[in-house]
């Protein structure tokens, strides 16, 4: 039903002011990554800086800053935080935060993009580490974060898990979000999956009380926790921990999500 009054617009490609280098978050997608909900709720973000607090001893590296979500509150705290960030349109409105002007935002591609310091901690948040979408490029994501860590450092990445267990014989598509709006309009969201190549796409739908609607389609490469631990291994890193959410709770079968901590050897 939605569907069928949309007119579909591929974010990155056909917004007037949208610059190709920023890649799948251009200006028409950083405008609105601020808003209220969904992940920007203190209740998600607190707990997220509280651990990355507790566990950083010295400076600091976000990949993928984005507009400094966690790096911003992470910093007004007095951690010394510093970014790599692909997009312009979304590293410019970092230092509009409250500690948003004490981030170092360098632009540049997480996985080959290189900072002089070296950092007691390297994060990467939301999801993140599925844009890049090929096994090579995520072992390169490692690498990276390795190469940036003093002896004893620690790499952080939340990601979810595929929900693969939701798709019967036959099916390839899951949806995770269908919010009809209270003025008419609403929103989905699916993601599309090739169990094969470990390829998959997020797709979201958004319709306006006039029926007007927008279409953006994401592509994404997920991993297995137990993949990663191997990219980590490649990168001379070992876990340490892993829980099920910030909140350190037990990773388990039922979990949807995890948030990793691999670490690099001790100096001797």
């Amino acid at each position: 039903m939605v569907a069928g009054v949309v007119s579909a617009i591929m974010i990155g490609s056909a917004n007037a002011g949208d610059d190709p280098a920023d890649g799948w978050f251009p200006e028409s997608v950083a405008a609105g990554y601020d808003a209220p909900g969904g992940a920007n709720v203190p209740e998600i973000v607190t707990p997220a800086v509280d651990v990355l607090e507790d566990l950083a001893d010295g400076p600091v590296l976000e990949f993928a800053v984005g507009t400094g979500r966690i790096a911003a509150p992470l910093a007004a705290r007095g951690v010394p935080v510093s970014g790599i960030e692909l997009s312009r349109a979304m590293a410019a409105r970092i230092a509009g935060k409250p500690g948003g002007e004490a981030v170092e935002v360098v632009l540049g591609d997480m996985t080959t993009t290189r900072l002089a310091s070296r950092f007691s901690l390297v994060y990467l948040v939301f999801n993140t580490i599925g844009n890049v979408t090929t096994q090579d490029g995520q072992v390169d994501v490692f690498r990276n974060a390795a190469a940036h860590l003093r002896p004893g450092g620690l790499f952080v990445v939340e990601v979810g898990l595929p929900d693969l267990r939701r798709l019967p014989p036959g099916q390839d598509t899951v949806p995770f979000t269908v919010a009809p709006g209270a003025a008419g309009g609403g929103y989905v969201g699916f993601d599309q999956y090739d169990v094969v190549t470990q390829q998959f796409t997020s797709n979201h739908v958004t319709v306006s009380p006039d029926g007007t609607g927008r279409f953006r389609r994401i592509p994404f490469r997920y991993a297995w926790p137990a993949e990663l631990d191997l990219m980590a291994r490649i990168a001379g890193m070992s876990l340490k921990h892993r829980w099920a959410d910030w909140d350190r709770s037990e990773f388990t079968a039922e979990s949807t999500k995890h948030v990793s901590i691999w670490e690099t050897e001790p100096s001797t």
